[in-house]
């Protein structure tokens, strides 16, 4: 593989080093991931690629902090997440990650505006007003706070899980097929919204995905097979994507 490129302000949002997670033992052992090495530019957008059972929602898991890893190390901001205890990996979690997942997520009775802050209410920190309305205005949402998700539509929902998932301006920003359950046009503005909220917020993106289009508004793609990284594709276009998923199909 290609060495990664540096970052626009040369650091790291996350990095793993020999990430290995092994389910079960014995004949039920599943190696999900086998020592797995990666770096996650500050101010960049990755997808990632590959067949069901390659590894993709265990390596984002694991980069998250959601799942510990059987051996090796994930850092986030320079902090090595086995280090902490849980309430501080909790804490790293809210504070430091944000996520937008297939599933919106959203509490219904809370309004468009209740669910972007109710990470910063669990962690008792008052919102940054100009950081607040460079979200809401990017996104689009600036008419809509007042709304609960049942008065909205599924890319307005999504938009919403997105700028919750922004609000804490968080180190990295994790997708797990976040255009999943939304038509080509929603899906589509969504990853627009993605794409700016890299190149104007200076947020740090990695996404799973199963579509070639979705991955080709990414800086890089990560192909998994066999829970390793065997090949990653940097200045992706559709056509490039496809390429590699049939090389590695064959």
């Amino acid at each position: 593989m290609p060495d990664p490129p540096p970052a626009a302000d040369g650091h790291l949002a996350a990095e793993a080093l020999a990430l290995t997670k092994v389910y079960g033992e014995g004949l039920a052992e599943v190696r999900a991931l086998d020592g797995v090495d990666l770096q996650v530019p500050s101010g960049s957008f990755t997808a990632v690629m590959g067949p069901s059972g390659s590894g993709k929602s265990t390596l984002l898991h694991c980069l998250a902090g959601l799942d510990r890893p059987t051996s090796g190390a994930v850092r986030i901001g320079g902090t090595d997440l086995a280090a902490l205890k849980d309430k501080e990996l909790t804490r790293l979690r809210r504070d430091q990650v944000g996520f937008v997942f297939q599933a919106f997520n959203l509490v219904p009775t809370l309004t468009a505006e209740e669910n972007i802050l109710l990470p910063l209410r669990l962690g008792r920190r008052d919102p940054d007003a100009d950081w607040m309305d460079s979200v809401v205005t990017s996104l689009g949402l600036a008419d809509r706070l007042g709304h609960r998700p049942a008065e909205l539509s599924g890319g307005q929902q999504q938009r919403v899980a997105v700028a919750r998932a922004l609000i804490t301006r968080p180190q990295l920003v994790f997708g797990d097929e976040p255009t999943g359950n939304l038509d080509r046009a929603s899906g589509t503005e969504l990853l627009t919204l993605l794409r700016r909220s890299v190149d104007e917020l200076g947020q740090t993106i990695v996404m799973v995905t199963h579509d070639p289009g979705a991955a080709a508004n990414a800086d890089r793609v990560w192909f998994l097979a066999d829970g390793r990284v065997v090949d990653e594709l940097l200045d992706p276009t559709v056509d490039a994507v496809l390429d590699h998923i049939r090389a590695l199909e064959g």
